[in-house]
This record gives structure tokens, C-alpha cells and sequence, in this order.
């Protein structure tokens, strides 16, 4: 005889397995009605294998071109840098178009949520568009602005033109992948990025090493498989919005421009642009505050942080899925039931991404070690690795509040924490540390963990005070 105790268990665990699988395979949950916890789980498990496949393309990415030394990495590493800004205005696009399309969907106006995500692309095809040509053409000059060696400068910018000349593909993913995430999708935009990553995991060594059939092309290689990568999965993303198959879906009627959208779309992007530009331009002074130490310890920094990303990427997936439950309960009426869904994603992004904190500052060496064997660069990268990762708790329920506060449309009050956590705290922090203290890169390292945990203390208590659950989008 099997205890009612068992029984009960192996219930619960069928009944995980069921939501697990129709959480991958897609799901037409209403995410404003039933179980908190179950809307949690469909949202986030997509959202995490989406973040993980990204987090192996950064992983792998690296570690190809680190095969080619430490100018490679840090031809990759100042790129990002820029890029960065890419990034910063595509999550700003993306993010407005979470609040206001996840809002429709709870006010049940399809249609009119389907408007909104066309507009967002437009306006995202315009803006890849006025970064593309002088990124393109500017490459070197920009690189040498950076502080690249003259190496990186005249040998290696093919790289950084690709990168910038390609943005659109950047900026599609993003927006066209938080039309999904917010309409409730999440399985979508899944397989999207992993349809992307994949090719671009195959064609890395390809192109890097010339194998097979392939030119090799170096650095520039990785380049153009990332951006072949991206722009496979782009095509794919189109070719479902118009397929007519999912919560959002494009028709004729949708083409078109829609002042009155794209007005509020700017207006809510823009705070959303201003935080991730004010954390992205931090990033990039801290890299001309480490390039003063020489590219090896700009390599050692690119190798660390490409690991963070990779372990803080999946816990961007769960507070993606609080972003979206705050969206569409707030259109649905519900605000209680968006700040629970903010708390209890929150304690759970907390504790898994401090095991896998604990587990980096214990055995930093272990991971840097896998990419590179130059013991200038290895040290660097243990010791930013020791270092960041000690911030791991504080940055897993930063992120989910920060993005509550987009979903519900309230781009300001993140834009505002930003400005004082990075630019007021990280960036003197850095430099007095590093240069006035003499704790040369450690000092940069540690001013990136005080800054991330005084920012995610003052997001709890702004959150506490409710004043966006008034905000309408």
C-alpha cells in the first residue's frame, strides 16, 4: 500500500512535469485569473531556457575568440561596450512595449495590442537605422576613443563595424521577442532565441577558423555569425507574427504608423532608454578605468563579466515574467495581485542566483581558467569573478523590482534609482578605488557590488510605498 503521504507527493510531481511541458510547448493560460504560483511557473521556465540559450551563445562566443589572444577578447569586450548602448535603447523599446502590450492583453483588446506591436517595430527599424551608418563607418575612431591599442585599432575594427552596421537584428530580437513574452508567449520567444544562437554556435568556429568551406575571418567571423544568427531568428519572428497562429497576430490592417502609439511608446521607452543608458555608460567607464591597467586586465574583465552574464541572464528570464504578470493584472484591475507576483519572484530569483553566487566565489578559477591561460589575464578574471558574485543576492531581487516597475509603465522611479546607483555611487566609487585608493582593478570590482545593492535597496523601499500601481499606459 502506497501512504496517502506518497501519493500526494507523486501527485504534485505529475502535476509539475504537466506544467512544465506545457510551459515549453506553449500555453493559453489567462495569467489575471488562478494560481499565482502556476502563472509564475509558465511564465518563468520559458523566460529561463530563453536566458540560458543566450547565456551559452555568450559563453561560447568568447570562448572561440579567445583562441586568438587577448586583443581578440578585448577588441570583443570594448565592442560590447558600445553595443551596450544598442542594447540599452532595444530593452528601453522593449520594455514600453511590455507595459503597453501586456496591459491590452489584460484589458482583453487583442487587436488593439496587435496595433501597439507594429508600432513598436517601426520604431525600432527607424532608431537600428540612425545607429547603423556612423557606427559602420566610425568603427576605428571608436575603438581608439575606447583606449584600444593600436592593434585592435587598424587590425581588428571589422569586428565593431559588423556589430553596428547589423544593430537591426539586435533591436528586432528584442522588441519582437517582448511582443511574445508580454501577450503571454514566452514559449515563442524561446524557440526564437534558440533557433538563433544555434546557428551562430555552428557558424562561430567556422568562420573564426576558417574550417571546412568557410574564409577564416578571425574576430570578424564572430561578427558575422552572430549577426547571421540573429538575423535567421528575426525572419522567423516575422514569419509567426503574420502566420496568425498566436495572441498577437499582424495583418494588413496593423500596417501603418499610429502617431498617437508610437508618442507613447517614445515617452515610456524613454525612461526605460535612460536607465539602461545611465547603467551602460557606467559599464563603459569602468572599462576606460580598467583600459588604464593594459588589455590583459581588460580581457580578464571581459571573460568574468561574459560568465556573470551568463549566470545572471536566466534570472532576467524570471523577472521578465514578473514584468509581464504586472502588466497584464494591472490592465486586468488586479494591483494586489501584481505585487504579489512581483514579491514571490523576487524571493525566488534571490535565493537561486545566491547558490550559483556561493558557488563562483568559491571556485572562480575553475570557470576563467576554461577560456584563457595567460596568468595576467586568469588572475584578473578570478579576482573580478570572487568579487562581483558576492553581489549575486542583491542583484536577483534588484532586477525583479526594476522590472516591475516597467511593466507597469513607471519608467521614471528606475530611471531615477539608476542615476543615483551608477553614476552618483559607481562611477566616483570606482575611480577613488581604483586610482586615488591604489586597489587598481579590485577597486572597480568592488564599486560595481555597493553600487548594484544600494540600488536594489532603494527600488524595495520605492516599491513598498505602491505608488505604481496607479500608473496608466
Amino acid at each position: 500500500m502506497i501512504s496517502p503521504y506518497i501519493k500526494n507527493i507523486m501527485h504534485k510531481i505529475r502535476s509539475l512535469l504537466i506544467d512544465i511541458k506545457e510551459a515549453v510547448s506553449g500555453t493559453e493560460q489567462d495569467f489575471t485569473e488562478g494560481k499565482l504560483s502556476r502563472a509564475i511557473l509558465l511564465l518563468s521556465i520559458p523566460a529561463v531556457l530563453e536566458m540560458i540559450m543566450e547565456s551559452v551563445f555568450v559563453i561560447v562566443d568568447i570562448y572561440f575568440v579567445s583562441k586568438l589572444g587577448a586583443n581578440a577578447v578585448a577588441t570583443v569586450g570594448l565592442t560590447e561596450s558600445m553595443i551596450t548602448i544598442v542594447y540599452a535603447i532595444s530593452l528601453g523599446l522593449a520594455t514600453a512595449t511590455t507595459s503597453m502590450v501586456s496591459r491590452r492583453i489584460g484589458e482583453k483588446n487583442r487587436d488593439k495590442a496587435s496595433e501597439t506591436a507594429f508600432q513598436s517595430i517601426l520604431t525600432g527599424l527607424i532608431v537600428s537605422f540612425i545607429i547603423a551608418v556612423p557606427g559602420a563607418l566610425y568603427s576605428g575612431k571608436l575603438l581608439d576613443m575606447m583606449g584600444a591599442s593600436p592593434e585592435i585599432v587598424f587590425g581588428m575594427s571589422g569586428y565593431t563595424k559588423i556589430m553596428l552596421g547589423g544593430n537591426v537584428v539586435i533591436m528586432m530580437l528584442f522588441i519582437i521577442n517582448a511582443i511574445f513574452r508580454s501577450a503571454g508567449d514566452a514559449a515563442i520567444a524561446m524557440r526564437v532565441l534558440w533557433i538563433g544562437n544555434i546557428i551562430n554556435i555552428i557558424l562561430d568556429p567556422c568562420l573564426i577558423f576558417g574550417l571546412g568551406p568557410f574564409p577564416e575571418m578571425g574576430v570578424a567571423g564572430a561578427a558575422v555569425a552572430t549577426t547571421t544568427g540573429r538575423g535567421i531568428a528575426v525572419i522567423y519572428q516575422f514569419y509567426l507574427l503574420f502566420s496568425g497562429k498566436q495572441r498577437i497576430r499582424l495583418s494588413v490592417k496593423h500596417i501603418g504608423v499610429n502617431f498617437t502609439i508610437i508618442v507613447k511608446l517614445i515617452k515610456i521607452s524613454l525612461g526605460s532608454i535612460g536607465q539602461n543608458l545611465i547603467s551602460t555608460t557606467s559599464w563603459i567607464a569602468l572599462v576606460r578605468i580598467i583600459s588604464v591597467f593594459g588589455s590583459e586586465i581588460v580581457a580578464g574583465y571581459t571573460i568574468a563579466i561574459r560568465i556573470v552574464s551568463f549566470t545572471l541572464l536566466p534570472s532576467w528570464g524570471i523577472s521578465n515574467a514578473a514584468s509581464t504578470l504586472v502588466g497584464q493584472n494591472l490592465g486586468a484591475n488586479k494591483p494586489e495581485r501584481a505585487e504579489r507576483a512581483v514579491m514571490v519572484t523576487g524571493w525566488v530569483n534571490m535565493i537561486l542566483l545566491g547558490l550559483v553566487g556561493i558557488v563562483l566565489a568559491i571556485f572562480p578559477a575553475s570557470f576563467i581558467s576554461l577560456f584563457i591561460k595567460d596568468p595576467v589575464v586568469l588572475n584578473s578574471g578570478i579576482d573580478c569573478l570572487r568579487i562581483v558574485s558576492i553581489g549575486y543576492i542583491a542583484y536577483g531581487f534588484g532586477m525583479v523590482l526594476v522590472n516591475s516597475f516597467n511593466g507597469a509603465g513607471d519608467t521614471s522611479t528606475p530611471l531615477k534609482i539608476n542615476f543615483f546607483a551608477f553614476w552618483m555611487i559607481e562611477i566616483p566609487l570606482a575611480w577613488i578605488l581604483a586610482i586615488k585608493a591604489g586597489m587598481n582593478e579590485n577597486g572597480v570590482f568592488w564599486a560595481i557590488v555597493i553600487a548594484e545593492s544600494i540600488m536594489t535597496i532603494t527600488a524595495f523601499i520605492v516599491f513598498r510605498k505602491g505608488k505604481w500601481k496607479m500608473k496608466e499606459v
